[in-house]
């Protein structure tokens, strides 16, 4: 079993990742390995805040396991691409409140008839790889970027109960119904996050053959 540390504690999130991934990963949370700090994500875009929050934790486990991170925004074509990278703090009330997040987007968007969306998670893995063409071997730590995104429109109104943060607004393509309305068997397949694991997820694997 491959032990990797994902840089979170929120719950959805790992049991999203956790259903991904499978049996052949064991996948541990900031509280698995005993990190309780408000790790910082004050970049512009997605791929800055992931990559800060996983070498933040490659630091903290002293560089012995790699690491990964994610940061995911919602893109509304309608709103230049509001809210992006704010997406968790949008409502700028508290940190992760789904429901004032979605209500000011609803308010902004209105009546506006281009609801075009889409996801975006971008994943950022950091390890160490060992150099033994020399006589005393080197170890360098090596990342790589993995990025999922998901084309879809937002609703009008929110439907659905499953799922969290956005959900409840965004219809996917080729669907009629809301991440939330789907279940997790569906979204685990087709959404954001799991496009980019599944990237992450095939390379991981690779290396371990």
């Amino acid at each position: 079993m491959i032990e990797i540390v994902f840089a979170t504690n929120n719950k959805h999130k790992l049991d999203e990742i956790r259903q991904i991934l499978g049996e052949e990963f064991k996948v541990l949370s900031l509280n698995d390995i005993g990190c309780y700090d408000e790790i910082p994500e004050d970049h512009d875009t997605l791929r800055e805040n992931a990559l800060q929050k996983a070498q933040y934790v490659f630091e903290f486990k002293n560089m012995m396991t790699c690491c990964f991170a994610d940061d995911t925004g919602l893109e509304v074509d309608a709103l230049n691409g509001e809210p992006g990278v704010h997406s968790a703090r949008y409502a700028e009330e508290t940190d992760h409140d789904s429901e004032a997040n979605m209500r000011k987007l609803l308010a902004k968007l209105g009546n506006n008839n281009n609801r075009r969306a889409r996801f975006r998670t971008v994943i950022a893995l950091i390890e160490l790889e060992e150099d033994d063409s020399t006589e005393f071997p080197i170890r360098s730590q090596v990342t790589h970027f993995f990025e999922g995104i998901v084309e879809g429109t937002i609703a009008y109104e929110k439907s659905g109960h499953e799922g969290f943060g956005y959900d409840p607004i965004f219809i996917p393509d080729g669907y009629d119904k809301s991440f939330a309305e789907l279940g997790e068997e569906i979204k685990n397949k087709i959404s954001h996050r799991a496009r980019a694991v599944q990237k992450l997820a095939d390379y991981l694997k690779k290396e371990a053959v």
